[in-house]
């Protein structure tokens, strides 16, 4: 069968390709060496399939209709979107998709009463440009989307985030074959993209939420995790933060639900908190 071997959350802000070098340099160490680490991870690990959750960024869907998750189910993926090729500086890509475990991903969830739209067909932003470029800079590994919604109300809740990386795990678990899995959530941390907070760092909202992961508790999680305690991290970006929880999820569905804390910089330049969590499950 396959095996989840690891879960993670990142930021995945345009800020680090962009323009980090607006950023002072020991910013710019600092977060390039936290974007390293993950990668000497994965190096280490050599998984097969990343299952990425992220948001939409309302580039697939529109805002009077998202749904909360759409996995792709594709053969191949590329990015980044032309409309996003000169502002993110990231190089265009082709990777590899994996359509059975989507199918399977988009089935066995409905199963479980988890109903989840697909896609043949999605574009990529900073969602999956910025990490994938970091931390598979080969784009040798098999890639799964999973785009969310959590920005527009009404938008998943922290239990309902858990729960579909519990059922992620579950699907990983029982699928045929030999593949190593990571189940990669990006997003966040504090930012507000245009909007008030738009050159403001949340520094305690981030660490808090960062914090918070290390506990590995659950119910304090559905608890303090609400979509108005987001708000405060930036009402047009810190949302996105409940991919992590999808990460969470999927690590306390095998035991583990306290991660580390691998890496965190507050950057205005950058317009966002920078940072990561890690699960090892391997």
């Amino acid at each position: 069968m396959a095996k989840l071997v690891a879960a993670l959350g990142i930021a995945h802000a345009p800020g680090v390709t962009g323009w980090i070098d607006k950023s002072p340099k020991s910013e710019q160490d600092a977060v390039l060496a936290g974007y390293a680490a993950f990668h000497e991870r994965m190096e280490a690990l050599r998984p097969d399939v990343v299952i990425g959750v992220a948001n939409d960024h309302l580039l697939n869907f529109p805002m009077e209709n998202i749904p909360d998750f759409c996995v792709g189910i594709g053969d191949h993926w590329s990015g980044p979107a032309p409309w996003f090729r000169n502002w993110l500086n990231v190089p265009d890509y082709a990777i590899q998709g994996h359509r059975e475990l989507g199918r399977t991903l988009v089935r066995e969830s409905a199963r479980a009463g988890i109903n989840h739209a697909f896609a043949e067909q999605l574009l990529f932003d900073d969602n999956w440009s910025v990490p994938l470029m970091f931390l598979f800079p080969r784009y040798d590994v098999r890639f799964v989307p999973i785009h969310m919604n959590p920005i527009v109300p009404p938008v998943p809740t922290a239990e309902r985030c858990l729960q579909v990386g519990a059922q992620i795990a579950r699907i990983v678990q029982a699928f045929p074959g030999n593949e190593r899995v990571v189940l990669m959530g990006t997003g966040g941390l504090s930012h507000d993209p245009g909007g008030p907070d738009y050159f403001t760092v949340h520094e305690d909202f981030d660490r808090w939420f960062m914090d918070l992961l290390t506990t590995g508790d659950l119910e304090r999680v559905k608890r303090e995790v609400t979509f108005e305690k987001l708000l405060t991290g930036g009402d047009g970006g810190a949302g996105e933060l409940l991919a992590w929880l999808v990460a969470m999820g999927a690590a306390a569905e095998l035991g583990r639900p306290q991660a580390e804390s691998v890496f965190y910089v507050p950057s205005v330049p950058m317009r966002c908190g920078m940072g990561g969590s890690y699960w090892d499950l391997s």
